[in-house]
């Protein structure tokens, strides 16, 4: 199949023309370096691919170098017809140098080009203007301006796109050979002076936000309330729609139960499905809604603005501000998580932030510390008289996994800070535009957490749930304590006796050590044949009927802090790694240190 090659810088909304080409819903945020791999759709009779954001066709971290080795692969190939470089329309400067560099290339390898001046209803709102037949004429190739978020001028993209395709006719000369640095800025220079826009209007409006967000002490005070909201909106927000989703659970299991009669399959459904599967399914919409907030202070601009922020006080600890978009995004999933961690230039800054991911709390996290925190803390309670107990409780939480990673930052620090191979690299970040959200590909991405999160999550859970209900209810009859999981049990509880908690409790932690979110399901499941009742609030009731200690309950929650109980996310290490060894090194690593510090914890409290 003929391609299409798709490039641009980071932040020109490459990714979001891309979307609407294909009909795709890759991840679009208004951060520089979202997109870390290739991502192909097909327009037409074409295939698109999107290449991620580089800065510059001369690479400086490894994830540019692999993006331009790929791009220059792609380019040379014969089934490519044509390079659509998309550019910021709003800081058309910094777009143009490498612009011409992608001319230079295409030229090289005979290939067309197009140049599209994204973004353009930004210019357009400060009453400015762009000569787009002159600049057609300087860069010697078609130029398109056109807003992938308005849709203007998308159609008309659109409709042309085939026809610049088949042309195939590669740019007109430059005179400017590849690699010659300083021609290619003067050209751009005194393209984007004759025929760009004032970049001091577009920036007046954004450079006076920056002045109270950046400022040492307020930006500061303003980043921390933001976290704390973040923390406590995933409880407070997501609680009428856990309660709602609680209770349909619990209608369709009564409604299924009571049409079938008492007997096996009747077991079966109340305490494997709905005691297991339907214990984690609650707590999706936690996940949806920690994915709205994050999703919009990356598009609203913020989150760049937050890693300059946190630059200097993370170099304290080995790393730098670019650490902090993966630290964030590892509290939705380590896995993209680590893989936004190639933005980083330094590579040893790079393989300390990978490697402290994983105690960052991720969405996987949230149903046990929700399970927890409703057993330990009552539901009305509040912080100051103001704050809700239970969401201080999960900020607490988050707080510590993030102390934790700075710990363990600052000791790998000091043991790779003499290594060879791994060299620093500066800090360069740049600060993308206030935005405000593009709310259908944001809410398109916050259901598509769920729905990922569910099929990831629900088989594991169900195999898991089914293992344990039939060694829970075999002898038929003989009660879970005398039961074949019953002995298991009881075979591995000295184990967990330290920590203040019974057979049953090691069960469920044993079970998890795959994948931590099992954990709900799988103690739903063994409360379940004790009689729980099939929703959260029951099965914490049962909990704290049962008499769960305030120590081996915060010991519990710190053990989850912790551990690394995701096989997916150390394959992953291993993949960015190479080293098989540091991956399980680490699941190993993190496991017993979360067991020591349960320990103690159980014994403090």
């Amino acid at each position: 199949m003929e391609r299409i090659v798709l490039v641009g810088k980071p932040n020109c909304g490459k990714s979001l023309l891309f979307n609407q080409l294909t009909g795709l819903r890759q991840k679009v945020a208004n951060f520089p370096g979202v997109t870390v791999e290739l991502k192909t759709g097909q327009f037409d009779q074409f295939e698109v691919v999107d290449f991620p954001g580089t800065y510059s066709l001369h690479s400086l971290s490894k994830d540019e170098e692999i993006a331009v080795e790929k791009l220059n692969l792609a380019v040379d190939d014969d089934d490519t017809r044509l390079v659509v470089c998309v550019l910021d329309a709003a800081r058309l400067e910094r777009s143009l140098v490498f612009a011409l560099q992608v001319q230079a290339l295409a030229r090289k390898n005979n290939k067309a080009v197009v140049f599209v001046l994204n973004m353009i209803d930004e210019v357009e709102r400060y009453g400015l203007d762009i000569d787009i037949k002159a600049l057609q004429k300087e860069l010697g190739a078609p130029v398109y301006a056109l807003s992938a978020k308005t849709l203007k001028g998308v159609a008309a993209f659109k409709e042309a796109l085939p026809g610049l395709a088949k042309q195939a006719q590669a740019p007109t000369e430059l005179n400017i050979q590849l690699g010659e640095q300083r021609k290619f800025i003067e050209r751009a220079r005194a393209i984007n002076a004759e025929y760009g826009i004032r970049s001091d209007v577009v920036l007046k409006n954004q450079n006076r936000i920056d002045t109270f967000l950046l400022n040492n002490v307020l930006g500061g005070i303003a980043f921390l309330a933001i976290m704390f909201f973040l923390f406590q909106s995933i409880f407070t927000w997501a609680q009428p729609l856990m309660d709602g989703t609680e209770a349909a659970i619990g209608w369709i299991a009564n409604t299924l139960t009571g049409m079938i009669g008492p007997g096996i399959v009747s077991d079966f459904l109340n305490d494997a499905i709905f005691g297991g599967v339907g214990a984690f399914l609650v707590f999706v919409p936690q996940i949806m809604v920690l994915t709205l907030i994050i999703g919009v202070l990356e598009d609203s601009g913020y989150l760049a603005r937050a890693a300059l922020i946190c630059h200097k006080p993370l170099s304290l600890f080995g790393l730098s501000g670019r650490s902090f978009i993966p630290y964030l995004s590892g509290h939705a999933c380590a896995i993209p998580a680590i893989m936004a961690a190639r933005t980083i230039e330094s590579p040893r800054k790079r393989l300390i932030t990978m490697l402290t991911i994983p105690l960052m709390s991720c969405s996987a996290r949230l149903p046990v510390y929700a399970l927890l925190i409703a057993v330990l803390i009552p539901k009305d309670a509040t912080f100051l008289g103001v704050f809700d107990l239970q969401g201080a409780a999960f900020f607490g939480l988050y707080f510590f996994g993030i102390l934790m990673a700075l710990v363990v930052s600052t000791l790998m620090n000091v043991f790779t800070r003499k290594s060879k191979e791994l060299k620093d690299m500066p800090f360069i970040l740049e600060l993308p535009s206030y935005r405000l959200p593009h709310w259908k590909p944001l809410f398109q991405r916050v259901l598509n957490s769920g729905v990922q999160f569910i099929k990831r999550a629900a088989p594991v859970i169900f195999v898991i749930s089914l293992c344990l209900w039939t060694l829970g209810y075999f002898p038929q009859g003989a009660g879970l304590e005398n039961s074949l999981l019953g002995k298991i049990g009881h075979f591995i509880e000295p184990i967990f006796e330290p920590l203040g908690l019974d057979w049953r409790y090691g069960v469920a932690m044993i079970m998890s050590f795959l994948a931590r979110e099992v954990f709900v399901g799988a103690l739903g499941t063994m409360f379940g044949m004790s009689g729980a009742e099939k929703n959260i609030a029951g099965l914490a009731a049962q909990i704290q009927a049962d008499g769960l200690t305030l120590g081996a309950g915060i010991g519990l929650l710190l053990f989850y802090v912790v551990a690394l109980q995701c096989v997916a996310t150390v394959a992953m290490l291993r993949a960015e790694t190479g080293k098989s060894r540091i991956a399980w090194g680490l699941y190993a690593g993190y496991g017993i240190l979360a067991y020591l510090i349960a320990v103690i914890a159980a014994h403090i409290f």
